[in-house]
């Protein structure tokens, strides 16, 4: 991944924040800076994107090849958020999901009951062979 967040902690000095993004930048990457927050910006932005994916799933908008095939041609996005959230482990997601509705207290981090479910049978994702897509090479 050509990205890397620098986050400042509360005791951190410019100093250390201007090493890091060096160093970051001579191993060829991009640096973004953010706040010490649960997500810092690319999964703070990330997330509910991916839950309200599977909101569509659960309600029947739409099917998991859809909604994918819908972001990928209409956002221009490389993989569909179902892929996605396969790739990054159901049971992730779900962890980061309980997190951010801990402390932000936001509904919009609700993990929806579908996620849920398929954590509970085991379904991960890649890592497990299964989550809303099947990865019969991962067993």
């Amino acid at each position: 991944m050509p990205l890397v967040e620098v986050i400042r902690g509360a005791a951190t000095s410019d100093k250390t924040v201007a090493m890091v993004a060096q160093f970051a930048e001579r191993l060829g990457k991009t640096v973004v800076h953010a706040k010490d927050t649960p997500g810092f910006v690319v999964n703070r932005i990330l997330i509910p994107f991916l839950i309200e994916a599977i909101f569509v799933l659960e309600e029947g908008i739409a099917s998991r090849e859809d909604i994918d095939r819908g972001i990928m041609l209409g956002l221009g996005h490389s993989m569909g958020p179902l892929t996605l959230a396969d790739f990054l482990g159901l049971d992730t997601l779900l962890s980061i999901c309980e997190v951010f509705c801990r402390e932000y207290g936001d509904s919009k981090y609700r993990p929806p009951i579908l996620l849920r479910r398929y954590v509970a049978a085991g379904w991960l994702g890649r890592k497990s062979g299964k989550g809303f897509f099947d990865y019969p090479n991962n067993l």
